[in-house]
């Protein structure tokens, strides 16, 4: 009898360590496709956050809310009609460079609600493209924060001139995607 209790006793105990490594191993695939697919952003919501797990949920919420968006490509007609808006805006940026990138703040806006994202606020619409577009969410930001040192006239023409280029990267971005953000 005593033999049967050490062979269950060691059983049970190599059932618990294939669980727990098995566990682990879940933790760590989700935790890398977290870090694929957010890049930067990944270890931005953790620095947020008290610990891993919580910031890991957030993320995959985002996805989860992403994935009940429709996110349409633009047909080709928009996609033009946006090229040309971007480019005149860049033209007005010459004599008018604060108009000019108020402009490309709501130029990006138009061309996300078109593609069928969120519009409502600022950081409501990180968390949406945070999803699929965050190798330029970092441009988005720093435009934005340009913008916002503009409005209070704290940011200089080569300033301005970053924000254009800032939000041009996310731009292009929507605008040429089809359907990689779904």
């Amino acid at each position: 009898m005593t033999t049967f209790i050490w062979v269950a006793v060691v059983v049970v105990a190599v059932v618990a360590v294939v669980a727990v490594g098995y566990v682990m191993l879940q933790h760590q695939k989700r935790r890398s496709r977290l870090r694929t697919r957010f890049g930067p952003e990944y270890e931005r919501v953790v620095a947020e956050h008290d610990n891993r797990r919580e910031a890991e949920e957030e993320l995959l919420a985002r996805v989860q809310r992403h994935a009940e968006l429709d996110i349409r490509p633009l047909a080709q007609e928009s996609r033009d009609t946006y090229a040309k808006r971007w480019r005149d805006v860049q033209e007005r940026f010459v004599d008018a460079p604060m108009f000019a990138v108020t402009e490309a703040d709501q130029l990006v806006a138009a061309v996300m609600a078109e593609r069928g994202y969120p519009t409502e606020g600022f950081e409501e619409r990180l968390a949406y493209l945070s999803v699929g577009h965050a190798a330029t969410l970092d441009h988005y930001r720093k435009a934005h924060e340009i913008s916002g040192r503009a409005a209070r006239k704290e940011a200089s023409t080569e300033d301005l001139r970053q924000a254009m280029v800032h939000y041009r990267a996310l731009f292009e971005e929507l605008l040429e995607e089809t359907t990689r953000g779904r």
